[in-house]
């Protein structure tokens, strides 16, 4: 729906919001101080930005960290084992986004001299960004004026404006209002200011009005009913899958890793070998990596994906050093099994081993 607006909000909103950001900005390890006149590493915010998609500040913050130790710049990881970084990129999720990390950090070292383009347009044609972390980018990392709209901005913006459309249809007219908002100088600190709001006083629960430096011109907060923005669809229960996961274990304490194919879900990683779950028609038994007497355990493991919650019974068997399954695996020491960056699915599996 439009969003109507006094003549100087566009004015208001972004003084009103800067002054509380100088004060108030949260510090991240891929931020510079807000007003600084010196911009952040476009790697660092490149980086920060893939990994905070659908995850949250406090989960990246280590993972940042551990990662430009490693590769300090794009060129670095560039040239690094795919392995290494899907291992330490593990228990971070969605691990498409570490395939596309590593696309597009090689195209950016090898057909752009190591420089990310500033262009909103031309951001968006490498691997892995989208729109919004397009706009993030040019933004943040250049100072350009774009309009940056995550779950956090969303949920600002329309309480701002009590946009009642629901969502998903909503996001043009939020966009709209906050293109209506982003001010020309100091864009990348606005764009960083509205998502602190968002993470902080505007939260999705008890937001924070009284403390709220935008309180004032928050249509939301004048109707005294902020929580009732964003206006979200009802919850669809996620369709259940279930399957079978196969624990091979040495008698020398080693266990057998797959090296998941590249075209399944949490490809690249490793993986214990297990069947097809991860497609829709997947849930019937397959073979085991060897034959033998297999257990059944009587506990399963629980998870839930995006799309989707599984339910996977775990079936373990234990042979001597000499055995050898067929395919791409390895032999993995149990000692050591925190260092073969499983994502947290099998993970789950290993904790549901040890007690025994």
């Amino acid at each position: 729906m439009p969003v109507e607006r006094k003549a100087d909000q566009a004015a208001v909103i972004p003084r009103l919001l800067l002054a509380h950001y100088d004060i108030h900005a949260r510090a991240l390890p891929w931020r510079t101080p807000p007003g600084s006149v010196c911009m952040p590493d476009p790697y660092h915010v490149w980086l920060s930005e893939i990994m905070l998609q659908q995850t949250t500040v406090a989960a990246v913050a280590p993972y940042f960290e551990r990662f430009v130790t490693r590769w300090s710049d794009v060129a670095a990881l560039a040239s690094a084992d795919d392995a290494d970084v899907m291992a330490a990129w593990a228990g971070l999720g969605y691990y498409a986004r570490a395939r596309n990390l590593l696309a597009c950090a090689r195209t950016v070292a090898g057909e752009m001299g190591g420089q990310f383009p500033q262009d909103e347009a031309e951001l968006l044609k490498l691997p892995g960004i989208g729109a919004y972390t397009a706009a993030a980018i040019a933004a943040i990392a250049f100072g350009q004026r774009a309009v940056v709209v995550d779950a956090n901005v969303e949920r600002v913006v329309s309480r701002l404006f009590a946009i009642a459309t629901p969502l998903p249809q909503a996001r043009g007219a939020i966009r709209v209002a906050a293109g209506a908002i982003t001010p020309d100088e100091r864009a990348g600190d606005f764009a960083q200011a509205m998502m602190d709001m968002g993470a902080s006083l505007c939260s999705a629960k008890a937001p924070a009005c009284l403390a709220c430096p935008l309180a004032s011109v928050c249509v939301a907060h004048r109707m005294g009913q902020p929580e009732a923005f964003p206006v979200k669809p009802p919850k669809k229960d996620k369709p259940r899958r279930t399957g079978h996961v196969w624990w091979l274990e040495r008698d020398d304490g080693h266990v057998w890793l797959e090296r998941r194919g590249p075209k399944r879900m949490l490809g690249g990683m490793r993986g214990l070998p297990g069947t097809d779950w991860d497609r829709k028609d997947g849930e019937g038994m397959a073979a085991p990596p060897v034959a033998g007497p297999w257990l059944a355990l009587n506990r399963a493991v629980e998870h839930v994906f995006t799309h989707f919650a599984l339910t996977l019974t775990v079936h373990r068997l234990c042979v001597n050093k000499d055995c050898q399954p067929d395919g791409d695996g390895e032999w993995w020491p149990l000692e050591a099994l925190h260092d073969a960056g499983l994502p947290t699915l099998f993970a789950k599996v290993g904790k549901l081993i040890e007690p025994e």
